[in-house]
């Protein structure tokens, strides 16, 4: 049965569910992917510019494509690369179907809310840091440091989420690194000036 809301139309126009018998066993460890990998994709799909009253139900899109598409995945493979490249294609999907689609990038969630104003402060600052040195990289680069530095994707799993090959993602992610220590050198005497610390 098709969706109304989607106006008939299936996430990367897969066919129904119905259409399929999935193998057996699938639901517990879908189950299991689901509730371990969610998280991961809320954050790649905010990455990819899906604006943020749309993103769980884009996230339920990856995660109907993943059950649909079982079989597929090499066991032998990352998950977490998998469903990057699942998240990737369903955000250019909403892209192109909408002309409000968000494209700012938002690679760092906001903090969750903290008792300690001080606390709440420090990530607050620490979170716009982070957003404001993403933005100063290039593409390539910023992909890479977000999915090793945020993420904590291997090496070889940020090449086989991206299509690059592991030598350039050590080059890029040593360049972005290195990028990032000088901004952080730079970002500590305006925090102590901001605080009033000492020098």
């Amino acid at each position: 049965m098709t969706d109304p809301k989607r106006g008939g139309q299936s996430p990367l126009e897969m066919p129904p569910l119905a259409a399929r018998s999935g193998p057996s066993g699938v639901a517990p460890e879908f189950a299991v992917v689901f509730r371990e990998h969610h998280d991961f994709v809320w954050r790649m799909l905010r990455y990819f510019g899906v604006p943020a009253e749309a993103v769980d139900d884009k996230v339920q899109d990856v995660f109907l494509v993943v059950y649909r598409r079982w079989d597929d995945f090499d066991r032998a493979g990352s998950m977490r690369s998998w469903l990057y490249g699942i998240a990737r294609r369903v955000a250019a999907d909403l892209r192109r179907g909408t002309a409000r689609a968000e494209r700012r990038l938002r690679a760092v969630p906001d903090p969750p809310p903290a008792v300690d104003p001080d606390q709440a402060l420090a990530q607050a600052e620490a979170a716009a840091f982070v957003e404001r040195f993403l933005a100063t990289l290039d593409e390539d680069k910023r992909e890479v440091f977000m999915l090793a530095e945020i993420e904590f994707l291997t090496a070889p799993e940020i090449a086989a989420a991206t299509g690059v090959n592991t030598n350039t993602v050590y080059s890029r992610l040593r360049a972005a690194r290195a990028l990032f220590d000088r901004a952080v050198r730079r970002f500590a005497p305006e925090l102590r000036r901001t605080h009033g610390q000492p020098r």
